[in-house]
């Protein structure tokens, strides 16, 4: 019966911030050295260079410097975008029927666009904590928390200058949605619908592997330029295509840098989010009247 079956539950419109935020605990390292690596104009160094380096000069717990902001962006910007994308799905699901694939898409855009811009705030901040312990001493900004941080911006640069980024920020997070949420409804459909997948854990990994994936390749460009207009001094850059030009002199590759650490913590940034998702609509999720 449809009344005990697990499969048939949906979820709730907040479990994709929990699941969001519980994954970005166990990344949060990953994301603080991808930071590293994108703010960085001249030279190259490994990422187990840079974390060594890190953990060398600051101590390991440095490695969880801005772990509030991060927190709290996916609080945000994660629960509006899941929250958005759950409901208008379930409100176009029929019984016995999948979304077609470019509905979620659109429903991801515009799930994305909300969610960008509702967590721009939360997102500098993190990126501004997370850089901080690679400036010299008189240069760091030294917000104790994200609350701290908002407060201080507010106060010392203006309100505007919390949404700074937000464009940037907010065409990454359309991307970043549609490659994580519809891409993983859609690979998640044709594991199901190919009768060798279930709708258990090892389904959950392969659909949010290939997600991760795309959203990485997706979303690297503008996750480049969202992070250095945020890291900006104001004034530093007169728009969007100044950045453009000064990032451009690195080369087509500077548009990709700390890829390959965009990779590794977004891959399991994306695994653990869905992995927790999925748990959390399973065992708490509702059935749908």
């Amino acid at each position: 019966m449809a009344a005990n079956d697990k499969s048939k539950k949906f979820s709730r419109w907040y479990f994709g911030g929990i699941g969001s935020a519980g994954a970005a605990c166990c990344t949060h390292p990953l994301d603080l050295l991808k930071v590293h690596l994108q703010t960085q104009q001249e030279g190259k160094i490994s990422v187990s260079r840079l974390a060594m380096k890190i953990i060398r000069e600051q101590g390991v717990f440095s490695l969880y410097t801005g772990i509030s902001a991060s927190l709290c962006r996916q609080l945000s910007y994660s629960t509006v975008r899941f929250g958005i994308y759950e409901v208008g799905k379930q409100a176009m699901t029929k019984p016995g029927e999948n979304v077609p694939f470019y509905k979620t898409v659109l429903l991801a855009s515009a799930a994305g666009a909300a969610g960008g811009f509702v967590g721009t705030p939360a997102d500098m901040i993190n990126v501004r904590m997370q850089n901080d312990v690679k400036l010299p001493l008189e240069s760091r900004r030294n917000y104790k928390h994200a609350v701290d941080g908002f407060i201080r911006v507010w106060r010392e640069e203006g309100f505007t200058r919390l949404f700074s980024g937000a464009s940037t920020a907010t065409m990454r997070a359309v991307l970043m949605t549609v490659g994580q949420l519809s891409f993983y409804d859609q690979v998640k459909q044709l594991l199901l619908s190919s009768g060798y997948f279930g709708d258990n854990s090892t389904t959950h990994f392969l659909s949010s592997l290939t997600a991760g994936a795309v959203a990485t390749t997706l979303t690297q460009p503008l996750d480049v330029l969202k992070t250095r207009a945020m890291n900006a001094k104001p004034g530093e850059f007169s728009g969007t295509l100044d950045l453009v030009r000064y990032t451009a002199k690195l080369g087509p590759m500077g548009f990709f840098k700390g890829y390959v650490p965009a990779f590794v913590r977004l891959a399991p940034q994306t695994i653990l989010t869905f992995v927790f998702l999925e748990q959390l609509r399973l065992n708490f999720g509702y059935y749908k009247a």
